[in-house]
């Protein structure tokens, strides 16, 4: 039995420390053109990337900037200009419509011991600061949302006012035996209510407000809020509807309000991260008259509205509501002048090899090409990630990286129809590509420049493979669909050597692994594990059909499909069946569970994230209650309790029914702000496991929610799970077991 390539925790340690320090770029903005002097243009490119710093146990945030030099038809020259800053304190930042100024909202820590962190609103042009406003000091509403869900930061077109998203000032409430502010030492300016509202506020200081559950837990009552540049006033809108929360918000086209989208709360409210499958639609604030319109149907769930360069169209992604909560999206578009809307993009209910495999991403913040008819975007075609470019007219697509290099593309911006984006693979890390729109007709000719490269990380090979479940493991309504995995192996080991196989399905369910760059799987393959990420059916980009053939079959046939794929694998390359572990998180993790107790022949190890093992004890304590019933094939009624019926589905379609057949040791990672899958999901698999005496490990990480995303425990869990492997794989030196003790 050969072991691994490395195996010591050290060598461990150095490698992932190597490859943590690969950078993710997460956005890109093209300042004006200017024209030399011989007639030539070019503009800047400013982007932001972020890196994990192991050192300080924090992601780091930095920027670089470049020139493009171009002719309108192609990139004539480009490169970079200067070196990398980090940036420091900076939530959100957003150009000015003509690039002459730059709105930043930052944070500025506690100065001394009992004060708390402010935000200031600043306003930059060319040279300097020109404005600084304490939002903190002037009390008119709480904390700035800086995240996709809600945040804005948005220019009024005359470049005068900043449109943004922040929670509602709440009062601050007393006590039935406090009977005066003044002994506690607390003053009517500290509770930010008047005084004749006092007696309103006593006894509420424990009432409950619902959010908008995880990672959103700071969310409750959004508000628009404006900020006149010139006098440095801040107003908070009056007007929406107190039934929904607005978001995503822009400038309507002659600056008379604002457009939105506003998300039901009522009955109460869900969770909405990763949930494109909420009530919500598109309205529209009109400052002068203070009225609120409807622009889209309220029946629907309506996300990532974008307004055209000419200003006279938006385009919207729209989705059913209710059902799966990631699904292929109908493109639409309102016309401002007409009140029109019309579908440019259906739903597309099967992926065939060439043709457009429908929308599963949010639209690039600017999408728009310069002709204000055609708009830019990136969708999952399988097992990747592509660009194509949409005629909003004729409701025609194109791609723009079909004979590009097999892998991840993604869209960061387009502006006056330069288009910048990211590109990766399982084996490279993130790059930075820009090119020109071709005119309409020649968009296949576009051709891509690679502006940042990164250079492949040496050890890795990858592929795609395609399998189709046997005739028994076909779905009776949705015959015919097929599944991918992509497979990394380590490509400088001895051909002589059978490697371990470690399986990887994807959470979600509704998600999917695309051939992009990947810590986790990346850093395993270097240290001699095969990896398997597996996209079986009801994964995304493979057509709506795919994703409704998983309601009501979750623990069956995705369960399956992976032990298919894995069976096939195990078959046709040369790997170990001796060796094979689990890995996986959320409903990946419900995989891996099942397939512990479903083939407990096959798997020797198992490590999980934040797992689902009882949908059943699960409905009552997540934030997202529909998604159990759903995925188990039944309907959500917010006002209707479950059956003894549905109980019993639940829990027959869950990893607890298997629990007396699992024989692999098994490693828990559990964080404790998880409101998704809270964690007492996973201290009732350890108790279980425990109590049977199956070899049982829980790692519990405060400050850490769903995702498990803080670098020190990414670091930590890390760390624990190759140790994990190496010992109940049977392949490491006998010193590295010692370090689990």
């Amino acid at each position: 039995m050969e072991p691994p390539v490395m195996s010591s925790t050290e060598d461990v340690v150095e490698l992932y420390q190597e490859l943590s320090r690969h950078p993710e770029l997460s956005t890109a903005c093209l300042g004006p053109d200017i024209t030399t002097q011989y007639g030539g243009k070019y503009c800047n490119l400013y982007t932001e990337w972020t890196q994990r710093d192991l050192a300080r146990a924090k992601n780091i945030k930095f920027c670089r900037q470049y020139l493009i030099f171009h002719d309108g038809a192609s990139v004539v020259y480009s490169g970079p200009a200067g070196t990398c800053s980090e940036i420091k304190d900076e939530l959100l930042s957003q150009e000015s419509p003509s690039g002459a100024l730059k709105a930043v909202l930052c944070k500025v820590p506690p100065g001394k011991e009992n004060e708390k962190e402010k935000q200031f609103l600043e306003v930059w042009d060319q040279n300097s600061k020109v404005k600084s406003i304490d939002l903190t000091a002037l009390k008119k509403h709480s904390s700035v949302y800086d995240n996709d869900q809600f945040g804005c930061l948005a220019w009024s077109h005359s470049e005068t006012h900043l449109l943004y998203v922040a929670e509602k000032k709440r009062p601050k409430a007393k006590s039935f035996f406090q009977s005066k502010d003044t002994e506690l030492g607390i003053s009517d300016e500290d509770t930010g209510c008047p005084e004749n509202e006092d007696a309103s506020l006593k006894g509420k200081q424990f009432v409950y407000y619902e959010d908008w559950g995880e990672a959103l837990t700071t969310h409750s009552v959004p508000v628009l809020c404006i900020l006149d540049i010139e006098s440095s006033s801040i107003s908070v809108l009056e007007g929406v509807p107190e039934h929904i929360s607005p978001g995503q918000a822009f400038w309507s086209p002659d600056d008379t309000g604002v457009v939105f989208v506003g998300w039901w709360h009522e009955p109460f409210r869900l969770g909405l991260l990763h949930c494109t499958n909420r009530r919500s639609a598109l309205f529209y604030m009109d400052l002068t008259g203070g009225r609120c319109e409807l622009l889209s149907e309220d029946t629907k769930a309506v996300w990532s509205p974008r307004l055209s360069p000419d200003r006279c169209r938006i385009v919207y992604l729209e989705n059913d509501t209710l059902g799966p909560h990631q699904q292929c999206s109908r493109l639409r578009l309102y016309d401002w002048y007409t009140k029109q809307t019309n579908t440019v993009l259906e739903i597309v209910p099967r992926q065939t090899w060439g043709a457009f495999p429908g929308i599963y991403c949010a639209l690039p913040r600017l999408c728009w090409a310069a002709d204000s008819r055609r708009l830019v975007l990136d969708t999952y075609q399988r097992s990747q990630q592509d660009v194509f470019v949409v005629d909003t007219v004729m409701g025609t697509t194109t791609s723009l990286t079909a004979d590009a290099p097999q892998g991840s593309w993604s869209i960061l911006t387009i502006n006056r129809d330069l288009l910048v984006a990211r590109f990766s693979t399982p084996s490279c890390p993130p790059t930075l590509k820009v090119a020109v729109l071709p005119e309409a007709g020649r968009e296949a000719q576009v051709h891509w420049v690679c502006l940042q490269d990164a250079p492949p990380v040496r050890g890795i090979s990858w592929t795609i493979r395609t399998l189709q479940p046997p005739p028994e493991q076909e779905h009776p309504q949705y015959v015919g669909l097929d599944f991918d995995a992509i497979l990394l192996r380590p490509s400088e080991s001895p051909t002589a050597q059978k490697h371990p196989l470690v399986v990887m399905p994807h959470g979600g369910p509704h998600s999917v692994f695309t051939a992009r760059w990947m810590l986790y799987p990346a850093a395993l393959c270097r240290l001699g594990f095969a990896v398997l990420l597996v996209n079986y059916r009801g994964s995304l980009g493979f057509g709506q059909d795919s994703v409704a053939s998983l309601p009501g079959n979750v623990g069956t046939q995705d369960v399956r499909d992976v032990q298919f794929c894995v069976e096939r694998v195990l078959q046709e390359e040369w790997l170990d069946a001796g060796r094979v572990a689990l890995v996986g998180g959320s409903h990946g993790g419900f995989l891996a569970c099942h397939l512990l107790g479903q083939f407990p022949d096959t798997y020797h190890a198992c490590v999980v994230r934040n797992p689902v093992v009882n949908i059943a004890s699960m409905v009552t304590t997540t934030d997202i209650p529909d998604w159990c019933l759903t995925e188990t094939g039944m309907p959500y009624k917010p006002d209707a309790l479950p059956d003894p019926a549905q109980w019993t589905e639940m829990l027959n379609k869950s990893p607890m029914c298997y629990i007396n057949q699992v024989r692999a040791p098994v490693l828990l990672m559990l964080g404790e702000d998880d409101r998704r899958v809270p964690p007492k999901q996973g201290l009732e698999y350890y108790r279980a496991l425990k109590t049977r005496g199956i070899p049982t490990r829980l790692l519990w990480y405060p400050g850490n929610n769903h995702a498990l995303a803080g670098v020190e425990a990414e670091a930590d869990g890390f760390m624990n799970m190759v140790l994990w492997l190496l010992e109940h794989l049977q392949c490491q030196q006998p010193t590295a077991a010692a370090t689990l003790q």
